[in-house]
């Protein structure tokens, strides 16, 4: 747990201030959960993992000054989409377990509970097996306050605007449980229904919670390799966040993006030293951040601090708050990113937008982060070869010459790959004997050579068909 306070306070400090992100705020990501047990598993030993943090933390600065952020601009806005949305639905699937109130004697530990729709589902059903009246009042309280401050209060009254409502449900969350313990209607919680972080009886005390790498470690190649796909993951996750953060961002201002992949470099550097999980920018902090009026990047720094602040100092009075509260202030934020008029516009747009869209809300929700992404890829990449393959050429006009023979104008496209070899063979088999046609390759910067090999045979065959052929700018792409 310790740990992840550490990466939580160096991702909203180290992060915060080195980013040139203006909403994003870092800390320890839900990606991330598979690849730190499976390392842990295979090094055996938590110093021994702070050493491939380290190192990934490392390759990610070498990968913020060699320009790598650029590989963000691949990724279609339809993914992208699909990405916040699927998140969206997993933030209020993975909330619904604490908004009943779960019971660790029923529903299992969930503190590795991971973005997996059928682990998921098997808790909520665990959950609603085991339900707390008391958590779901407090949700329920939650959820109205919540609602009526975002949609009447706070325009009304500019005092609404200047109190968020999270810290409003904190509080009276408190206050219920307090209320509880005197008997009111008979409700109560248990200690597995409320926040709880290690508590520090001094500073000396929390500063001894701190672990340090084991770097005797550094000549085994596990290491190495752990740190390689570690850098890899997260920067992949950090870019689709900062690209993510950049469309929620009302003023639409844009992350410089090989400064982030340096940022979050150094915050990985530092988190491995102290002991701390690896951190990438997260989408679920950085969307509440912009949900609930921050401007800047000052916010994702003074987050920081006050975590510290709060695991340092007041950790008894954190240890209060219900974890039903808190579920209740993450559905709404999963809401936000997941609202049903995303899904009609995306609709509205063509399959080539909504199809890559749902393919990535389904594949996140089926499988994980990465895979749902890259299956939202696959997708996005149908319709660029069916545009490609549909695109290879254009006959641009049809004439009659002097002797009444019809000329046929073939104009390859910019781009012409072994993908388009069957259209282009199927509309030169179709130019009927006795023609002239001109194959024009003045547009084209890139043919293929199996194309061009195509035209050659065409251009051999043809005096057999009565066909006059002509090139243009053919030869450049021979020699």
């Amino acid at each position: 747990l310790f740990a992840g306070i550490i990466s939580g306070v160096i991702g909203g400090i180290v992060v915060g201030i080195a980013s040139g992100s203006n909403l994003g705020v870092s800390g320890p990501a839900a990606g991330l959960v598979v690849v730190v047990l499976l390392a842990l598993e295979n090094l055996g030993s938590w110093p021994a993992f702070l050493v491939s943090v380290v190192l990934a933390g490392f390759f990610q600065l070498l990968m913020g000054y060699a320009k790598a952020g650029f590989i963000v601009y691949f990724f279609p806005s339809s993914v992208i989409k699909g990405m916040l949305t699927g998140i969206g639905l997993l933030i209020i699937l993975k909330q619904i377990p604490y908004a009943l109130g779960f019971d660790s004697n029923t529903t299992g530990d969930l503190s590795s509970f991971q973005f997996s729709i059928d682990i998921t589902v098997n808790y909520i059903l665990k959950a609603w097996n085991a339900l707390s009246y008391g958590a779901i009042f407090i949700s329920f309280i939650s959820l109205a306050i919540l609602i009526l401050w975002d949609t009447v209060l706070s325009k009304k009254n500019k005092f609404f605007q200047i109190i968020q409502a999270p810290i409003v449900v904190v509080i009276v969350g408190i206050l219920l449980n307090q209320l509880y313990q005197f008997g009111f209607w008979e409700l109560s919680l248990n200690q597995k229904n409320l926040v709880q972080i290690p508590v520090a009886d001094s500073m000396l005390d929390f500063l001894k919670q701190l672990t340090h790498p084991d770097f005797s470690v550094l000549t085994q190649f596990s290491v190495w390799k752990i740190a390689m796909v570690l850098a890899i993951v997260a920067s992949l996750e950090t870019l689709l966040c900062v690209e993510a953060t950049d469309k929620l961002d009302p003023h639409k201002r844009i992350t410089p993006v090989n400064r982030e992949l340096k940022a979050q470099g150094l915050g990985n550097l530092i988190s491995g030293l102290l002991g701390g999980l690896p951190i990438t920018q997260v989408i679920i902090r950085s969307s509440t951040n912009i949900k609930f009026g921050g401007k800047t990047k000052l916010s994702t720094i003074l987050h920081g601090i006050f975590l510290l602040v709060a695991a340092a100092i007041i950790a008894p009075v954190i240890n209060m708050i219900p974890l039903s509260c808190l579920a209740s202030i993450l559905i709404v934020v999963g809401y936000n990113l997941a609202k049903p008029a995303l899904f009609k516009k995306m609709y509205q747009l063509g399959s080539e937008q909504f199809i890559p869209f749902i393919a990535t809300v389904i594949g996140i929700l089926a499988t994980d982060l990465l895979k749902g992404i890259i299956i939202g890829i696959v997708f996005g990449l149908f319709f660029t070869l069916k545009h490609s393959y549909r695109n290879a050429y254009e006959i641009k006009k049809i004439t009659q010459n002097e002797n009444g023979d019809n000329i046929y104008h073939l104009v390859l496209a910019e781009e012409v790959s072994f993908f388009n070899k069957k259209n282009i063979t199927q509309a030169l088999d179709a130019i009927p004997s006795g023609s002239k046609v001109v194959i024009d390759c003045s547009n084209s910067k890139t043919i293929a050579y199996d194309v061009l090999e195509l035209i050659d045979d065409f251009k051999e065959n043809a005096e057999y068909k009565h066909i006059e052929v002509q090139t243009i700018d053919f030869l450049n792409f021979r020699d």
